[in-house]
């Protein structure tokens, strides 16, 4: 965070400072879409890491392999995409032209980043975290098993990212559901194989609609802890997982959102939307010293009283939808 205070600085003061700093951190926001396609499509990395952008074209050509595979399972007279020339590459490409689809693989690799950023730094286990401890010795059996489910989600959310993978149904529905229309897309000059590519939809769903994902999960037990929220929002005893879930859950910005507010150039909407949260002084300074620990907050920024931090979030170009 660029911002710097004079001891008793007043809110007014602080506000104004952030508002600037979340200037520049739209700025950044608007053109990562962009920026992050011609990325995947050339070999200039030098704005974002080679391990993130590996790891995003790993993803891409993950669910590519994934819509072939069901193609290729539900034709009983030959695969339509036969004769084509390298269709996954080419699905991959196609799905990349999705904005919101590269967004949330961009920010799954960012997650990932962070939770091995603090396993290093800290020792924080990726997958069993003091607060998942707690969710699976509850007295409550249905959130002892979600936690249980969450501990296995994570598990294999850590695999996939050391593998570039991701399964289709770990998709958001609606990500779920552009990606079966990319597949259709791909073959929509032939009849024959538009009707493969729906058969092949229906089991997709099919297998979407009875799964639970690391998200839902994630989703479900966040809600559950009700007045105890700001018990996730301590990275260090939450996990990087349950603390985003809570971060977007509390500061009501999507879950993308609440992991973008996590890197370097995004120090004033983190502080916001802790504020926003409800985290308070305490939660405020300790979520900083676990994710920026050499990062000093201007004086008086806990100040900022929840409704006043949503506000001016809201106000954000960026939280109103430029990345959507």
């Amino acid at each position: 965070m660029a911002t710097t205070a004079q001891p008793g600085t007043d809110t007014s003061a602080i506000e104004m400072l952030l508002r600037d700093d979340l200037t520049h951190a739209d700025q950044v926001m608007v053109h990562m879409g962009p920026i992050l396609r011609h990325l995947l499509q050339n070999d200039d990395s030098s704005i974002f890491s080679d391990e993130i952008i590996a790891r995003v074209r790993g993803m891409l050509a993950d669910i590519a392999r994934q819509l072939i595979e069901a193609i290729d399972k539900a034709s009983d007279l030959g695969s339509p995409l036969a004769g084509k020339a390298e269709p996954a590459a080419r699905l991959a490409e196609m799905l990349g032209g999705s904005q919101a689809l590269l967004h949330h693989l961009h920010m799954l690799a960012v997650e990932w980043q962070l939770t091995e950023k603090l396993r290093v730094r800290i020792g924080l286990d990726p997958v069993l975290t003091p607060l998942l401890q707690d969710l699976i010795a509850s007295a409550d059996p249905d959130v002892a098993a979600r936690g249980i489910n969450l501990l296995a989600a994570q598990a294999r959310f850590g695999q996939c990212m050391r593998r570039m993978q991701i399964p289709l149904s770990e998709l958001p529905r609606d990500l779920h559901h552009i990606a079966m229309m990319t597949m259709q897309a791909l073959i929509a000059d032939d009849a024959a194989g538009l009707a493969v590519a729906g058969t092949a939809q229906a089991a997709l769903r099919q297998n979407r609609s009875t799964s639970v994902s690391r998200l839902d999960l994630l989703d479900h037990l966040t809600r559950q802890l009700g007045g105890d929220i700001p018990l996730a929002l301590s990275p260090d005893r939450a996990g990087v997982a349950l603390f985003l879930t809570a971060l977007a859950f509390g500061a009501s910005v999507s879950r993308e959102m609440a992991t973008m507010c996590t890197t370097e150039s995004q120090m004033a909407r983190l502080a916001l939307a802790l504020c926003a949260a409800g985290s308070g002084r305490s939660g405020l300074l300790g979520a900083f010293s676990v994710i920026h620990p050499d990062v000093a907050l201007p004086e008086a920024v806990e100040s900022i009283v929840p409704d006043r931090a949503a506000a001016i979030l809201a106000s954000s170009l960026s939280s109103n939808g430029a990345l959507a």
